[in-house]
């Protein structure tokens, strides 16, 4: 595994124009509605419930390796996981239906366009896991196998059908092909609906190739219906050193602030996570126990395959550096015009 995620750039005043992005949804309530952000509950038992968006996806992993090692009641804290899509991440969050998010930074630097009160206290996960995965019918057409070099995968993705269901990961899809000379724009795009769409289209031959983010590609591979041909692992453009693409542990200002010692504790928690994810293999008992919650369902080569393809940090510690190539990967995917990072809207207050 590798080392901790970094982050953020100071900024003057904020824009408040969004671009149109699968990634992102905001209503305009959220411009006016709060949500009830005071005092935790704190149950008979002296244990704060605090409920956290997640995504069903391999980044909550911190936090479900967090309560399977017992850190969170280390800290007197109870998890509730309420399961979001990025359409409804934020606006849960601002609503006070969750008190934590688990977010992307391309949603959480969306919410800050719009001027939403919200601040990060800490990363949980490097990179973007991403998987270009091809037919069957298609890698033995092109001589295509898992270890194929980058180039040459680019190449025979240059005369294809793709699929994507987010304009963020086509538009990744774009900045690996174009690091290799091909021009995305001149292949056949289909649009789908979400992941599970991807992986029928392919199966129908609709398509011949679709990236999104693990295990779907990984998964795919193993039940024999196509081949990984890119992941963050080969094209560099996706890993967190080029990128400094990551998670973000994300709470209300208002919520921070009434709720400080709850807030410490579940940040210190995520880092123990994290860091125990950095110094542990894949294959670990304790990191597939919480895979397996994470990603009910999925074989557990998969489950390993996808834990291996996140940077996990040893440390929860945000920077400038490091948000400042965050916002400019956002920027260049097209997620969110014009976005920047102030040191306002971070903090690394709540770790240990």
């Amino acid at each position: 595994m590798r080392h901790p995620a970094r982050r953020h750039t100071r900024r003057p005043a904020r824009p408040r124009v969004l671009a149109l992005t699968s990634t992102v949804t905001l209503g305009a309530a959220l411009l006016t509605g709060c949500g009830d952000q005071g005092a935790a509950t704190v149950g008979a038992d002296g244990k704060t419930t605090v409920s956290v968006g997640v995504s069903g996806n391999v980044f909550d992993l911190s936090i479900r390796v967090a309560e399977e090692n017992g850190y969170f009641d280390q800290h007197d804290i109870k998890i509730k996981y309420v399961t979001l899509s990025a359409s409804t991440g934020t606006s849960a969050l601002q609503s006070g239906s969750v008190q934590v998010l688990n977010s992307s930074p391309t949603s959480y630097v969306a919410a800050l366009s719009k001027g939403l009160p919200e601040i990060s206290v800490a990363t949980n996960g490097g990179g973007n896991p991403l998987g270009v995965v091809v037919s069957s019918a298609f890698a033995k057409k092109h001589g295509l196998t898992a270890d194929t070099p980058a180039d040459q995968v680019a190449k025979a993705l240059a005369d294809s059908t793709a699929g994507a269901s987010s304009a963020n990961t086509k538009a990744e899809a774009g900045i690996f092909l174009k690091a290799h000379g091909v021009d995305p724009d001149k292949l056949k795009w289909v649009s789908l609906p979400n992941p599970a769409a991807d992986k029928a289209a392919l199966a129908k031959s609709e398509v011949d190739w679709f990236i999104t983010s693990e295990p779907i590609p990984l998964q795919v591979q193993h039940e024999g219906d196509g081949v990984v041909v890119a992941d963050p692992l080969k094209v560099p453009q996706w890993s967190y050193d080029d990128a400094g693409y990551g998670q973000a542990v994300v709470v209300q200002k208002s919520f921070a602030k009434a709720n400080e010692a709850t807030v410490k504790g579940f940040a210190t928690a995520v880092q123990q996570a994290t860091a125990y994810l950095a110094t542990h293999k894949p294959t670990d008992k304790a990191v597939l126990a919480a895979a397996r919650k994470t990603l009910p369902g999925v074989p557990d080569p998969v489950l390993s395959a996808s834990v291996a393809q996140v940077d996990w940090p040893s440390s929860a510690e945000q920077d400038e550096a490091g948000w400042k190539k965050t916002v400019a990967f956002v920027k260049d995917i097209g997620a969110v015009d014009d976005p920047e990072v102030t040191t306002d809207d971070w903090t690394n207050t709540y770790l240990p």
